[in-house]
């Protein structure tokens, strides 16, 4: 069996409502980004950035921030890796309609709560209608906004999984021999390739990558931000793109 990603893109107490947001990136879990209106009433369409749409029915409130410029990423590091199976397991009316007025950039607009009344899911992505939200002219100023939620609240996990957002920033160390190696630091997650995801690392050779497979993986320390696995010997130069 292999370890899996799921995603929430991103503990403690969750803010009440009306409650002042987080104050870094590192706070949020990304669940949607807005792409477009959806609808006469306000509806919006987005990007599910989350492995657990079905947690939208648990979730009346969100927030909406602004993706910093710097980086869009197709997927924010948001999702899980189980340590062991590969698996997709991620308001106030008037304050929203003003959310972002005209002539305002998406980017200097600071994160707002708003209630969510509605969502379906709609053609691999998520619709959702908003509270204060009634009109396709006020559903336009949410275009490229994220809906988030505080880190606080993301879903729990099993005992053996892991979000990929705290395995991102980790030393990737081989222990096979008696002297460990340092493979890099891992960059994202490549769910996509195949059954069992890929560990994306870059180190001093370049970018390598390694199948994040339960057979290797013998510990995953995130305060230290170290993830060691057992890797077969070549392997690592047989993963090297270069």
């Amino acid at each position: 069996m292999t370890p899996g990603p799921a995603s929430e893109s991103a503990s403690g107490p969750a803010p009440a409502s009306g409650a002042s947001a987080p104050s870094g990136p590192q706070d949020w879990v990304w669940l949607a980004r807005i792409r477009r209106p959806q609808g006469r009433k306000g509806e919006v369409f987005a990007d599910l950035l989350t492995d657990f749409p079905e947690k939208f029915a648990e979730r009346k409130q969100l927030w909406l921030l602004a993706e910093p410029s710097a980086s869009r990423p197709a997927k924010p590091a948001t999702g899980l890796v189980s340590g062991h199976d590969f698996s997709r397991a991620a308001k106030a009316a008037e304050s929203t309609r003003a959310l972002a007025p005209a002539g305002t950039s998406p980017a200097s607009i600071s994160p707002r709560e708003v209630e969510l009344i509605n969502y379906w899911p709609h053609k691999g992505g998520i619709v959702l209608q908003l509270a204060g939200v009634d009109s396709i002219s006020a559903a336009e100023t949410l275009k490229g906004l994220v809906v988030a939620i505080p880190r606080s609240e993301r879903a729990a996990l099993a005992e053996d999984e892991v979000y990929i957002g705290d395995l991102i920033g980790c030393s990737l160390i081989d222990v096979a021999s008696a002297v460990p190696q340092t493979i890099g630091e891992i960059e994202s997650v490549d769910r996509t390739a195949g059954p069992v995801a890929l560990l994306v690392a870059r180190g001093a050779a370049g970018e390598v990558l390694i199948p994040f497979a339960k057979i290797y993986l013998r510990k995953i320390d995130l305060n230290a931000k170290r993830v060691e696995m057992a890797l077969p010997r070549g392997l690592v130069e047989l993963n090297h793109p270069g």
